[in-house]
Parts: structure tokens; C-alpha cells; sequence
């Protein structure tokens, strides 16, 4: 039997022996493979010529030339057919790529996660143990002690509100973490220049990150950066204001982000322990932050054996809807399919992606992963899916993995009779897997029902005076 691991399990961070398979699908023959699901439901693949040179990668087999995914999952290919972006030993690249020597051509998107008040500079603190790879770590603060207490680069680290708060906090007041951040506005623009995503994290209900968030995250979106809040709700032993001010700030923050992502605490409490210490509960919170971070930013910042570029990315998180995230991890016999159905089902919101139009899936395994095995994942969730859906798939091969297959899949683009046209910016309730919650086939009909991204707390109505968060 499938050994399921729950989603906020901690993961392993990549070994040293980290083997980037680079290219999109088609690193061989300059072709990437492309998946449509027509109108009869059944899968098809094409190839799609690239621009880019394959006179280095010629095959005999013509199969294998067309469909190099299949060779790549059998260990066939040598280092340099693999992986055409590394370096040769003299330090130069491959030939006939065009590609100069230099590590950020590994990650053309450049990624910022900045952390915001207290909550959020804690859940940047903990990601930085982790050694996420291609993101750029950032706390933003009114409680200059916190501030100079982070392990985050130095350079990295911005007091907000200086003048206003004199270094001492926000006293738990959203109104004067928004003042705070308007009052550094021009500081705020250049710690996000040049970014292409900034990740927005806060815990929600206190003064810095309720009230300046939105702030920062409205910057981000002005400057044409793809912005994504990803946030946590208090838990109810935090008290009643800071449910109201959490609310409220969520409010705020939804106008100001392309994409939502809302994890309530209290939902945590059902995966823990009763035992669980309070420092440990909130650890959880934090590595829920992290995963949701990491789900997203490693499609576009790690390359695979499918990648999925930045644009696709863009596409489907920007201005599409409500949205949702799902993680999922397994091992055993049927590890792949287990990890589809975790990453699929939402135990704690009980939303599926029937009526999703976007789908970005990745699906991560060691060296044992087989070609058969990703074909069972693709099942389960095309299965599911509207089958006019937009569908983007992508491939890392991790070999600390070996044993286990770990998938993350975004579903964006939902159908809400309820939800105005105009209203563009995306909620995302993050797909938490609870240990004593089993894998278990579910049907689409199973997803059906009330939508209950409709009838959560949100209140898009003008409450706190923060609420007018523009710089």
C-alpha cells in the first residue's frame, strides 16, 4: 500500500548532487512536446518546432528523436544531451546554443519573496534554512530589533516607516503599518526593481504586514511585476480584533495582487497534535508559506525534463479568476497516482478543478521516475479537467528523491456565478493533505456542490481606513 505524506511534511532540500535537466522538452532535435486535450477527452501530443540549433543532438532513432522524453526517463542519454546548458569541463558551453557561460541563464525570471511585519519576515526566515534555489529573499519591517535579529542578507532587509514608528513597531495597528509603508514608497520601488515575480507573505491581523502588504504588494503590481500574496489568517485563540484586522487586510490585499493565496490557521490544528506546542503550530504556518512558495517558483526557476517558461506561468496566474493550489506527495507502488490525488483533492476546502480553464502542473521524482508514471499522474488530473481547459506541464528530475514523487498543480480560471467579470484577481486556498486523510479516488461529482470559495469570510466592502492602500 501507498505511503501518503502529508503536503506541509517538510521536503528535502536539493542535495548537492542536484541534477538540472535543462531544455524544454526538446533539448534533442530543437522540438518541444505539446499536450491538447480535444473535445473527445482523448490526449494528444505534438511536437513543436524551436528556434533553437539542434545540429548537436541528432539521433539514429527517430522515435527517440521526436519523443526525447521517453530516453531522458530511461537514463539513456548522456550528461551533455541531458542537460546542453551545462558547462564543459573547460568552462566553456556547448556548441551551436549560443548561450553564454553564465548561471542565470538557468533562470531568466528573477523571483522575490518579501516578507512583510513580523509573520512575514519569520515564515522568509525559516524559507532561507531551506536554500531555496533562484529566489531573492526580502523583509520589510516597522520593528527595526526584528529587523537586525534576521539571517536575511543585510542589503536585503528594509525598515519601513521610519519617521512615523521611530523603529518600534506598529503597535499591532494596520492603519500605521499602511501609513508606514506609503511614507517609504521610493525604498519599496527599489527593492522590487527588476523582479519579474514578487511572492508577498504576511501574517494577517497584526499592524506591519496587515496594513503594508497591500501597500507593497500594489507597488509590485504598478511596476508591472506578476504579483502573488500568499497569506495566513490568525488562529482563534489570537483573539477576535485580530480575525476582524486580518479580514479586513485580506480585503485590501485582494485588490492589490494578481493572485490570492489565503491559508487559515485553525485549519492546521486538525493536522497536529493536541500536545503540539504554540512555537511549533506556527512553525507549521511557516512551512506552509514555504511550500506554497516553492511549489510555484520551482516550475519556473528549476529547469526539467518539461519546463514550463515564466510566460506560461504569467498566463495562466494573471488575471484569470479565482484559483487554486493543490501539493501532493506519495511513494509506494503507485506513487504517481497517489501524488496526482493528493495534489487534486482539498480536504479542508473540499473545491475541485472540474471547473478550472488553467491548469499548471509539475510533477518531481528521483532517477527512478518512469515515463509510465508520469502518464498515471497525467491521467488522474486530465481526467478531472474541462476538457477545453489550457493545460502546461512540467518535469524535474531531483535524484534526492528516489522513492518518492512529489506534484504541485495550479488551477486558475474557475467559474463563479456569484464573481463579477471585472473582478480579476484570484483567491487561492492552499491544498493541505492531512495525515490521517487517505488517498482515495474521488469523482468529479464529488467536487460539485456549493462553492465555498463564495461563502468564506472574505467582505470586499470598504471597512478600516487602510483599506486605501494606494502609495
Amino acid at each position: 500500500m501507498a505511503t501518503q505524506l502529508p503536503c506541509f511534511t517538510q521536503l528535502t532540500p536539493p542535495s548537492p548532487g542536484w541534477r538540472n535537466e535543462a531544455g524544454s522538452l526538446g533539448a534533442a532535435s530543437g522540438r518541444a512536446l505539446v499536450r491538447s486535450v480535444p473535445f473527445s477527452g482523448h490526449s494528444r501530443f505534438r511536437c513543436r518546432a524551436t528556434p533553437r540549433s539542434a545540429n548537436s543532438f541528432q539521433k539514429k532513432d527517430s522515435f527517440l528523436d521526436l519523443h526525447p522524453e521517453v530516453s531522458l526517463l530511461r537514463g539513456e542519454q548522456n550528461d551533455e544531451a541531458i542537460n546542453p546548458r551545462k558547462a564543459s569541463s573547460d568552462g566553456s558551453t556547448l556548441e551551436g546554443l549560443g548561450v553564454p557561460p553564465s548561471q542565470d541563464d538557468y533562470n531568466a525570471a528573477k523571483i522575490k519573496v518579501v516578507g512583510v511585519g513580523g509573520g512575514g519576515s519569520n515564515a522568509v526566515n525559516r524559507m532561507i534554512e531551506y536554500s531555496m534555489n533562484g529566489v531573492e529573499f526580502w523583509i520589510v519591517n516597522t520593528d527595526v530589533q526584528a529587523i537586525r535579529m534576521s539571517p536575511v542578507h543585510s542589503q536585503n532587509r528594509l525598515q519601513i516607516g521610519q519617521e512615523l514608528t521611530r523603529g518600534l513597531g506598529a503597535g499591532g495597528n494596520p492603519d500605521i503599518g499602511m501609513n508606514a509603508a506609503k511614507e517609504s514608497c521610493e525604498s519599496i520601488e527599489e527593492a522590487l526593481h527588476g523582479a519579474d515575480m514578487v511572492f508577498v507573505t504576511a501574517g494577517m491581523g497584526g499592524g506591519t504586514g496587515t496594513g503594508g502588504a497591500p501597500v507593497i504588494a500594489g507597488i509590485a503590481k504598478s511596476m508591472g511585476i506578476l504579483t502573488v500574496g500568499i497569506v495566513t489568517t490568525p488562529f482563534s485563540f489570537e483573539g477576535r480584533r485580530r480575525a476582524v484586522q486580518a479580514q479586513e487586510g485580506i480585503s485590501a490585499l485582494r485588490n492589490s495582487v494578481d493572485t490570492l493565496i489565503v491559508i487559515p490557521n485553525d485549519k492546521l490544528l486538525s493536522a497536529v497534535s493536541p500536545n503540539t506546542p504554540v512555537t511549533e503550530a506556527f512553525n507549521l504556518a511557516d512551512d506552509i508559506l514555504w511550500q506554497g512558495i516553492r511549489g510555484i517558483s520551482d516550475i519556473i526557476t528549476v529547469p526539467g525534463l518539461v519546463n514550463v517558461d515564466f510566460a506560461d506561468v504569467r498566463a495562466i496566474m494573471q488575471n484569470a479568476g479565482s484559483s487554486l493550489m493543490g501539493i501532493g506527495t506519495a511513494t509506494g507502488k503507485s506513487r504517481a497516482r497517489d501524488a496526482a490525488l493528493n495534489a487534486i483533492q482539498s480536504p479542508l476546502l473540499d473545491i475541485g478543478i472540474e471547473r478550472a480553464t488553467g491548469i499548471v502542473w509539475n510533477i518531481t521524482g528521483g532517477n527512478d521516475l518512469t515515463l509510465f508514471e508520469v502518464n498515471a499522474a497525467a491521467e488522474v488530473i486530465y481526467d478531472l479537467v474541462d476538457p477545453n481547459a489550457n493545460l502546461i506541464f512540467g518535469s524535474v528530475i531531483d535524484p534526492s528523491l528516489n522513492g518518492q514523487v512529489s506534484i504541485t498543480l495550479i488551477a486558475t480560471g474557475f467559474k463563479r456565478q456569484d464573481e463579477a467579470e471585472s473582478h480579476t484577481v484570484k483567491e487561492t486556498m492552499v491544498d493541505i493533505h492531512l495525515p490521517q486523510v487517505a488517498a482515495r479516488w474521488r469523482s468529479p461529482s464529488s467536487f460539485g456542490g456549493e462553492d465555498l470559495l463564495a461563502s468564506r469570510e472574505f467582505d470586499s466592502s470598504p471597512g478600516l481606513p487602510f483599506l486605501d492602500n494606494a502609495c
